[in-house]
């Protein structure tokens, strides 16, 4: 299956109490494939989610989702095209997982359409899909933040959209669940055609799961493509202020950034054995 939903957005500027945090930004996000918003804090990756997801209205400019206006559109009508997992999203109190996860079905639900067995297959294959069948039966007030995480994203799959952003869904998680959190998302989008668009704060990561990545920095795009293409030392630099080295991830082969920090240098250093110690021989010689 491939989605045939289309996001972009066009002059598009995001304020916050008319202080403008995205400026004058125009996107299409491409159909299809997995795209992840990186950039430092503060600038504005986040806010561009929140803009393309209509929870923030433009101060100018224009989203448009299947080449309509997104703010010209029926609530429920974008519910069922597109999904969203904001940052710190809030349960009701006492409320189970398996309910929480239910809620991702409302939008299919209406006048002549009650709950039923296509709703409880959405529910179960996305808790599945997240290892948080067992958790079912529990409150969500009593899991871990990891587990939290899991639950939240499981009720963002169960909406089964063609379209779906995430706002930090790896938030909480340690190293293996958030591979995990990744696969999963990278499985939607292989096996069902799902456009997928992912804010995230590891560029390693980023790189290595996106087919499109987009690096911000003060509120603009200042790089976009393949990882390969927008992945280097210079944009690096330019978006995280970090000197580093870039060498193919032994595991993928994307890109990998190595952080250089104030106390160490790119030239290539030999211990007192003659053994090379720069970063860039140490990781070849994993890749070996």
């Amino acid at each position: 299956m491939t989605t045939e939903h289309t996001l972009e957005a066009s002059d598009l500027t995001l304020a916050y109490d008319s202080r403008p945090v995205v400026h004058d930004l125009s996107v299409a996000v491409p159909q299809g494939k997995v795209t992840v918003i990186v950039g430092a804090n503060a600038c504005g990756k986040s806010t561009l989610l929140r803009g393309l997801a209509r929870l923030l209205s433009p101060m100018s400019g224009t989203v448009f989702l299947d080449g309509k206006s997104i703010h010209s559109m029926p609530t429920k009508t974008v519910a069922t095209m597109l999904g969203l997992l904001p940052q710190s999203p809030v349960s009701p109190e006492g409320i189970k997982v398996s309910d929480l996860v239910g809620r991702g079905r409302y939008p299919h639900q209406g006048w002549f359409r009650s709950w039923g067995k296509e709703d409880d297959e959405a529910v179960a294959q996305a808790l599945l899909a997240t290892d948080t069948l067992e958790l079912a039966s529990r409150s969500v007030d009593e899991l871990s933040g990891g587990q939290r995480q899991r639950v939240w994203i499981a009720m963002a799959l169960a909406q089964d959209t063609d379209l779906l952003l995430l706002d930090e869904p790896t938030t909480f998680l340690d190293v293996s669940h958030q591979v995990e959190v990744l696969d999963v998302l990278t499985d939607l989008n292989r096996r069902r055609g799902t456009t997928i668009v992912i804010v995230l704060h590891d560029l390693n990561l980023a790189a290595r799961y996106a087919d499109h990545l987009i690096a911000m920095k003060g509120g603009r795009i200042v790089g976009e493509g393949e990882p390969a293409v927008v992945v280097n030392e210079e944009t690096v630099e330019s978006v995280f202020g970090m000197p580093s080295q870039v060498v193919p991830d032994p595991v993928s082969g994307t890109p990998m950034v190595v952080p250089i920090g104030r106390h160490h240098s790119t030239r290539r250093e030999e211990g007192p054995t003659g053994i090379d110690t720069s970063a860039a021989s140490i990781i070849e010689g994993v890749a070996r």
